[in-house]
């Protein structure tokens, strides 16, 4: 075989292989005496049928196999030949008019792994977060709990902040209502029963919930508001709106008290053990997120280190992936499935560029991996089992048997222990310093 490539760019190459007519006549001579040992023909004894015979009535199933065995070898010795390698073969050509009796030729076009010398990766400066837990943010924790658990009882007086308020409203811009401005976003239009907290800063509306109070049940009032100029929906960025409210109830919000009742919920007997219980969940919580934070700045250090190009198809896989977990994670939210239309354009231009990053770290990864000699081993193996099967709820034995059917997923797996692996050997070389927050 002939074997030449051409650079298509920095990360997708040619591949052409000439392949003679003899290796091809050779190829079909001995799939030829494979079919003649298999063939079960009446009248003769197996493997004992004329060999024309063989390739009258096997002649399409052998010139299939032919195409195969062909296209295989060839593609094969390419590679073993050029020692590249291959993240994705894109496109075949000239496999269609392969004939015997010519040398024919056979065009492989692959995306390659880019050829790149990894920057500086140990004494990686990273900031070690602040992980104490402050009494200030027991109490907060302690509130919250309470909030969680809080009644309501309707009250005659006037709404005061804090209090929840069950009421109806129409805004207008103008003469317009603002239901007809932005149809699939009835919370900017008309609500005919809903309930806001007064003196809220997260309400929907900007600036609405404060100009609540002082409003009893039966009481109506025009309530004047802006949108901020960069305002999510553009119809309504920067316009002064104007919404008709009716109140139809107000509810005081009562906090349970720290008494033995509301232990007893909590399975503590003591206030202290609730406050030392908090502390342990919030010191676990704080380096778990010290420790992502970590691993973000070791991340953002080799980019930042080190530019080369990556295959069009790797961007391509990912980008799609981020786009798909975006836009699930919209969905659950509550975002229209019209309203991620509108901005589809500017999602995938996020999603893209957060797939070129990450490709290139995880190649980053993979070549460090490789100089340091880092692997997925049985245990590492083991663990990442019992992981994803206390998170999924799945039986380890059942999730071992569904991940034998799907080697994708196998190498997936064993490509996501490396990438930890390593990234927790480059905080083990880190420079770490005390942070100053």
């Amino acid at each position: 075989m002939n074997i030449k490539t051409d650079d298509i760019n920095a990360t997708r190459k040619a591949l052409v292989v000439n392949v003679s007519a003899d290796e091809i006549e050779k190829e079909h001579d001995s799939l030829l005496d494979e079919f003649a040992k298999q063939a079960r023909i009446p009248g003769f004894r197996p493997g004992r049928a004329p060999k024309n015979m063989i390739t009258q009535r096997f002649a399409n199933q052998i010139k299939d196999e032919l195409k195969k065995k062909v296209v295989s070898n060839a593609y094969r010795e390419a590679l073993k030949e050029t020692e590249i390698q291959v993240f994705n073969l894109i496109e075949l050509k000239g496999d269609d008019h392969l004939e015997r009796g010519k040398e024919n030729e056979l065009t492989f076009v692959v995306d390659v792994h880019p050829e790149f010398n990894l920057p500086e990766y140990k004494g990686i400066p990273v900031d070690k977060p602040d992980s104490e837990v402050k009494e200030e943010e027991i109490d907060s924790t302690i509130e919250t709990i309470r909030n969680q658990r809080a009644d309501f009882s309707v009250v005659e007086r006037e709404a005061q902040t804090g209090d929840y308020v069950k009421l109806s409203y129409e805004g207008k811009i103008g003469d317009q209502s603002i239901a007809e401005l932005v149809p699939d976003r009835p919370i900017f239009g008309i609500q005919s029963s809903t309930w806001e907290e007064v003196g809220s800063e997260d309400a929907g509306i900007p600036g609405f919930a404060e100009q609540l109070a002082g409003l009893k049940a039966g009481d109506k009032k025009e309530i004047a508001v802006k949108f901020p100029d960069d305002f999510a929906e553009k119809e309504l960025a920067g316009k002064e709106a104007v919404y008709s409210v009716e109140m139809l109830e107000v509810r005081e919000k009562k906090l349970p008290e720290l008494d033995e009742e509301f232990l007893n919920e909590l399975n503590v007997k003591t206030v202290e053990e609730l406050r030392e219980q908090i502390r342990s969940e919030m010191a676990q919580r704080k380096e778990s997120e010290g420790q992502s934070q970590q691993r973000k700045q070791v991340s953002d250090t080799l980019l930042s280190r080190i530019e080369f190009e990556v295959p069009d198809t790797a961007i391509e896989q990912e980008t799609e992936s981020i786009l798909r977990q975006i836009v699930d994670q919209n969905l659950r939210q509550g975002v229209p499935q019209d309203e991620l239309e509108k901005h589809k354009d500017k999602l995938y231009e996020e999603a893209q560029r957060a797939g070129v990053q990450r490709v290139k770290l995880r190649l980053i990864l993979l070549k460090i991996a490789e100089e340091e000699n880092i692997k997925a081993e049985n245990e590492d193996v083991q663990r990442y089992i019992m992981r994803e099967a206390m998170r999924s709820g799945t039986k380890p034995d059942q999730l071992v048997k569904e991940l034998r059917k799907d080697e994708n997923r196998v190498r997936s797996m064993q490509q996501n222990i490396v990438f930890d692996k390593t990234l927790d050997f480059l905080l083990q070389q880190a420079t770490i310093s005390e942070s100053k927050t």
